[in-house]
């Protein structure tokens, strides 16, 4: 069975969205991701609760032998509680308590910390060291990306020291 090490690694930013300052992650693919590793995941809702006049939304995701349960008030994008949200506003909470609940499992965990990638081991000098010579040999923009998205499981140093010669052969390359 994959372990919460294991999902904690997956790099989920291009299947995120931002609104105002913060990161949202598509409960649709999460779902996804949650069902490829482990078919027999399941997930419910319970009941909001009032706080005034806003409400909180509850979720627990059943997945990998154990249940998780998140919580989540139902929100507006600048992060504040809705007075007296409507059907839609609690859908969307609901929707987002269930990405909330699955990264409780480990699947973009690192989003709720503020992080922009997922914790990972340093890469070894010479993974450093293959990326920069596949960029240099790189011949448009779509495959520098490309490249760059390989490396996105890398830790931030490493991604930090490829960044340059990648900003330079694209310049190189726009030319």
């Amino acid at each position: 069975m994959i372990t919460f090490n294991e999902l904690k690694k997956i790099n989920v930013n291009e299947h995120t969205e931002k609104k105002g300052n913060l990161t949202y992650l598509s409960w649709a693919w999460a779902v996804d991701q949650l069902l490829t590793n482990d078919p027999n995941a399941t997930w419910e809702y319970s009941e909001p609760k009032q706080f005034g006049d806003s409400l909180m939304v509850f979720c627990t995701v059943k997945a990998f032998g154990k249940s998780m349960t998140s919580q989540l008030p139902v929100l507006d994008y600048k992060n504040k509680a809705i007075p007296n949200p409507d059907a839609m506003a609690v859908n969307t909470a609901m929707q987002r308590c269930l990405a909330k609940a699955i990264a409780l499992h480990g699947i973009g965990l690192y989003i709720y910390a503020g992080e922009d990638l997922p914790q990972s081991e340093p890469a070894t000098q010479d993974d450093i060291e293959e990326v920069i010579k596949k960029i240099n040999k790189a011949e448009s923009v779509d495959e520098l990306m490309a490249i760059y998205r390989e490396a996105g499981n890398f830790d931030k140093a490493s991604l930090a020291k490829i960044k340059g010669y990648l900003s330079d052969r694209k310049s190189q390359l726009e030319e």
